[in-house]
Formats: C-alpha cells, structure tokens, sequence
C-alpha cells in the first residue's frame, strides 16, 4: 500500500482494510453485523414494515458495506448522500434496505422472529450474530473499526479505540478482545463509551488481527525509528564495548519478536514469554537484568535469558518453515 501523506494513519488503516477481499460467507456476515452496530439505524414503515438505513462518513467504507450486502444476501441497497452544515459541510454515504431487502438482512442477524400466525416481529435492535471461529471475531473487529474506530498516529503515540452510542457494541467488543487475550481499557467521553487499547504492540497485533499488514508494517518502522533514537541516547551512557554488544543483541531479540509478531501473533505465545516479549518490544535499550525488575512479580536474569533463547527459537523455526 503506497503511503499517502495527505491521510492521516487512521485514513490510511481504513483504506487498507476496505480493500481486502470480502471473505468466506460467515465472516461477511459478521462484519455486516459489526457495522449495523455501528451504523445501522432501523425506521418503522406503514403496513408494519420496516427500512435499515446506514450513515457512513467514509465512502470506502460505504462500498465495501455495498458490496458485502449484495454478495452475502443478495439485497439492492440505495446510495445516496447527506450533507451537514457542521463540521466544514462534511458529506455522509446513506445506504438504505426497504422492504423484502430490509427483512432478509434483519432475518440474517437473527433480528426477527415469526408468531404462531406467521406474522413476522422485530425480535432485537441490535444484530445477534455468533462468532465462534476466529476468522468471524476477526471480520467483526474489522467492520467495527471501520464503522467507530481510529487509531493515532504512531509518530505521536499510541492509542487505538472504538466509540459507541450504547453499551451494545462494547460488550461485544469486549468478549472478542477477551477471546483474543489482547488488554482493553473503558471510559465514558461526553455520553460516549470508549473501548481502547494502549501500547504499540497491543495496537499492532489488533491491526494483524483486522488484516491491516502494511499498516503494521509502517507503525513498525515508526517504532523501530523511536526506538533506536532511545536506545542511541543511551548507550552513550554506557560503557562502549558492553554497550554496544547488549544492543546489538536486544535489537536481535526486538527484530526476532516483531517476525512472531508478524507471522503468528504475540497473543498466540504462553503468558510468559508473551511478558518477556512486550518488555522487549517497548524497552530494546535495558539489559535482561532490567527487564527482569519490570516483571510482575520479578524474574531473575537467568530467568529471563531462559524466556528470551525460547523466543529466538520460536523466530529460527518460523523463518526455517517459510
């Protein structure tokens, strides 16, 4: 993906993810059902029929929701465009099911449910969609990000969060992150919820997780730059020759970890080396002395070394497999 410094690093996941292929029959249907959480607002219709319409800022994002409805249920949306006095004149995408379409997208997300007469009721608002396999929490993840989430610039820092209206989507949000084992963080801003996530390797394996590979790749190189300014400030306080050989083997570590990273998922680890690997990541200047201090509870250098010849293994058997 060519980097387009016009965009912000939110923009430019959002791009990334909105040109992924639409994927197997139950992960497009959860990713419909992530974004009718977010975006989706249901209206009731004369006759007891009811319309779902979709306010979406970001036209991409507008397409792919097109698309993924008329591949997975074979419905006909209308487009058309909204425009506010607020906020610059910002335009929004609506895309609107009326009718038949409406009904076979609310059947689909187990919205509806038929009487004993065969009179059709609204059963929920809210999509109730299960997700057992990994791929479908996957899909969810992406299409709530693309329909409430941002992520900050990683050369400013690191903060990657969704926003919500009720507590619908959090609670959901919440048992896939849990699911994931990746640490989440909740608040109230001005009536909203806010679901995030802290620290650049947290935010990194979410972004694997969406299927945003060249957004991690670039978030790396911004780290990685950061990173090795830090550890240069440093080492200059070192004594040199020592110095310089604990780093060279921590920066050895820290590349070692990002390909686990990468090809498999830090969250994929035992918890153990998950701990060691993080400390690793955010701290590539401290000795295994140091790291072992930052532990909870604290492990002892040999320890450490233990856990980290682990690591490096695991990253010689990856790069051996391909």
């Amino acid at each position: 993906m060519k980097k387009d410094n016009r965009q912000s690093f939110s923009a430019r996941v959002k791009a990334e993810l909105i040109r992924l292929p639409a994927g197997k029959s139950c992960c497009m249907l959860s990713e419909i059902s992530a974004l009718t959480m977010t975006s989706g607002h249901l209206a009731f219709r004369g006759g007891g029929w009811l319309s779902v319409s979709y306010r979406l800022e970001d036209a991409g994002t507008a397409r792919r929701l097109f698309l993924l409805l008329k591949k997975r249920l074979d419905v006909n949306p209308t487009l058309h465009f909204t425009q506010t006095s607020r906020l610059g004149g910002r335009r929004t995408c609506v895309l609107t099911l009326n009718g038949e379409d409406a009904r076979t997208l609310l059947d689909a997300l187990h919205m509806t449910e038929t009487d004993e007469n065969g009179q059709i009721h609204l059963k929920r608002t809210v999509p109730r969609h299960p997700m057992t396999r990994q791929c479908c929490r996957k899909a969810f993840l992406r299409g709530a990000f693309l329909g409430a989430g941002t992520v900050t610039n990683p050369e400013k820092g690191y903060h990657f969060e969704w926003k919500a209206d009720d507590d619908h989507l959090p609670r959901m949000l919440e048992k896939l992150l849990e699911k994931c084992e990746l640490p989440f963080h909740t608040y109230m801003r001005k009536g909203q919820q806010v679901v995030y996530l802290k620290g650049a390797q947290q935010i990194a394996d979410m972004l694997a997780l969406t299927g945003a590979g060249q957004s991690v790749l670039e978030m790396e190189t911004i780290r990685v730059g950061k990173q090795v300014k830090a550890a240069a400030v440093r080492a200059a306080n070192c004594d040199e020759h020592n110095g310089e050989k604990m780093l060279d083997a921590a920066q050895k570590q820290a590349e070692t970890i990002r390909q686990i990273s990468l090809k498999q998922g830090l969250f994929t680890l035992p918890p153990g080396l998950q701990a060691i690997a993080r400390l690793r990541l955010e701290h590539p200047e401290l000795s295994l002395r140091e790291l072992g201090e930052l532990m909870d509870p604290p492990v002892g250098k040999s320890g450490i070394n233990h856990r980290m010849r682990r690591l490096m293994e695991i990253g010689e058997n990856l790069n051996a497999g391909g």
